[in-house]
C-alpha cells in the first residue's frame, strides 16, 4: 500500500466530526460495549496489581534491551511506570530510553513524543523500534541521532497508554510527564538531575503541548527548560465544525480516533452503541491495527455510512470530551520557554487556534518563539522546522536566554 501523506492531524479533525455525529444513541437500542486491544503477550506490558498504591511516575519495572542498528553507540532501556488515565484511574505505561554512551551524568534529557496513529499496542514506539515491518519503523530516527550525537538521553513514551487510546490528547500529556518522572528515578540512567526538554510534531506535538501546559500544576518539580511543538491541533472541536461528512480517504483514522476516545471515556462517548452493522464490522477489523491497516479499512467511507444517528450537536458530553482534549481551551499556561512552528497555509489544522493559544500564552508572560515554515503539505513543515527546533532546545540546555517574538 502506498503510504499516505495524511497524518494524525487529519485524524484529529475527522475524529472530532465523527464523534459529534455519532455521540447520541437511539432510544431502546441495545448497548454495544467498547472494544479493547488484545493483551500483549509480554508480561512487561501488563497492568500490575496495587497500582493505586504506587506514586505517579514511580518506576514499576526496568529492563535493558538489545541495541538497535538505527542508533549506533547507544544503549536501550525500557521503563514501566505508574501514571493516570483521563478519568483519574491508575494505569501503567512504558517509555523507551535511548542512552548515548558518550552522555555525561545528568546531561540533557529529551522526551520525544512520536506520532502514533494506531489502536494496537504493537504500534507503540516501544514495539515498533524492534519491528521488522517497514510501515512501523520510527521515521524520525535520523533526527533522534542528531540528539544522541549531542550526548542527549532520549525518552520515547508510549503516550497513547495501555489501551492505545488514540485521540486522547490530554492523556498523552500526563503519560509524557510521568514518563519523565520515572526515567529520572532510575539510577542506571543517570539523569536524576538532568534538565529536560519536550519535542514532537502533529500528534506528538499535541502530547508535547499538553505536557507543557499541564506541567506547572501536574509536575512542577520537573526542570523543563524548553519545549518544541510543531503542527499542533490546538482545538479538535473547532475542526469538527468546519468538516463535512463526505467520504474521505482517511476516514479510517477518524473512526480509529473515535474508538480510541471511547476506550478512554467509555461513559461519555459510547461510540460503539451508535454503529450499524457495517460500522461494527469496521471497528472489529481495526481493533489492533496500525496506520496502514486503519487507512485500508476505512478508505472512502464516512460517518453516515457506519452510524445509526447523525445528530451533530445533541450530546453535551461528546463536546465536553472534545473540549477537554483541546489545548486552546485549557486555561493553564506553560512556564517553560516554547518554540512553536507551523505552516501558515496548513489546511489540516485551524491555524487561528494556534495563533489564539500563542497569543494567550504571550499575554500571560510566557516566552514563545513562533516560526512559520510555508510548505505544500503538513509533513513537509515537520522536516523544515525540526533542525531549528533542535537548535532551539540545544540553546535552552546550554542555559542561553530564551528568545521570544510575542
Amino acid at each position: 500500500m502506498k503510504r499516505s501523506r495524511i497524518t494524525s492531524l487529519t485524524a484529529s479533525a475527522l475524529c472530532a466530526a465523527f464523534v459529534a455525529c455519532t455521540a447520541v444513541a437511539n432510544a431502546g437500542v441495545a448497548a454495544a460495549l467498547p472494544i479493547y486491544p488484545a493483551s500483549d503477550p509480554d508480561p512487561f506490558y501488563g497492568q500490575p496489581q496495587g497500582l493505586a498504591e504506587a506514586a505517579v511516575g514511580e518506576p514499576l519495572a526496568v529492563r535493558p534491551m538489545p541495541p538497535l542498528l538505527a542508533f549506533p553507540d547507544t544503549d536501550v532501556w525500557q521503563v514501566k511506570y505508574r501514571t493516570t488515565n483521563s478519568e483519574d484511574h491508575p494505569i501503567s505505561s512504558v517509555t523507551t530510553v535511548l542512552v548515548p554512551r558518550n552522555r555525561p551524568v545528568n546531561g540533557p534529557l529529551l522526551s520525544y513524543q512520536h506520532i502514533i496513529n494506531a489502536l494496537g499496542p504493537r504500534c507503540a514506539p516501544s514495539r515498533t523500534l524492534y519491528s521488522n515491518d517497514p510501515d512501523l519503523q520510527i521515521k524520525e530516527a535520523p533526527a533522534l541521532n542528531l540528539a544522541l550525537q549531542r550526548g542527549w538521553t532520549v525518552a520515547l513514551p508510549d503516550h497513547l497508554g495501555p489501551n492505545s487510546a488514540y485521540g486522547a490528547a490530554r492523556l498523552g500529556g500526563t503519560i509524557t510527564l510521568d514518563g519523565i518522572r520515572a526515567v529520572q528515578r532510575v539510577p542506571e540512567l543517570a539523569v536524576a538531575e538532568s534538565p529536560v526538554a519536550l519535542a514532537g510534531y502533529s500528534g506528538g506535538g499535541m502530547a508535547s503541548a499538553w505536557a507543557a501546559a499541564l506541567a506547572p500544576t501536574y509536575a512542577p518539580e520537573l526542570n523543563i527548560v524548553g519545549v518544541a511543538e510543531g503542527g499542533v491541533p490546538m482545538n479538535i472541536g473547532k475542526m469538527a465544525n468546519g468538516l463535512g461528512m463526505q467520504p474521505h480517504p482517511a476516514f479510517g483514522l477518524a473512526m480509529a480516533a473515535a474508538l480510541g476516545l471511547e476506550r478512554e471515556y467509555p461513559d461519555k462517548l459510547p461510540i460503539s452503541e451508535q454503529l450499524n452493522d457495517r460500522g461494527l464490522a469496521m471497528r472489529d477489523e481495526m481493533v489492533n491495527a496500525c496506520t496502514n491497516g486503519i487507512l485500508a479499512a476505512g478508505a472512502g467511507r464516512s460517518a453516515t455510512e457506519v452510524a445509526k444517528t447523525t445528530d451533530l450537536m445533541s450530546s453535551p458530553q461528546a463536546w465536553e470530551v472534545l473540549n477537554e482534549n483541546s489545548v486552546e481551551l485549557y486555561p493553564g499556561v506553560p512556564t517553560a520557554p516554547i518554540f512553536e512552528w507551523h505552516s501558515p497555509t496548513d489546511v489540516l489544522i485551524p491555524v487561528d487556534s494556534i495563533e489564539a493559544t500563542i497569543a494567550r500564552y504571550c499575554a500571560a508572560g510566557a516566552k514563545v518563539q513562533s516560526d512559520l515554515f510555508p510548505s505544500p503539505d503538513h509533513l513537509t513543515t515537520a522536516v523544515l522546522g525540526l533542525p531549528t527546533a533542535l537548535d532551539y532546545l540545544d540553546a535552552r540546555f546550554r542555559g542561553d536566554p530564551a528568545p521570544s517574538n510575542c
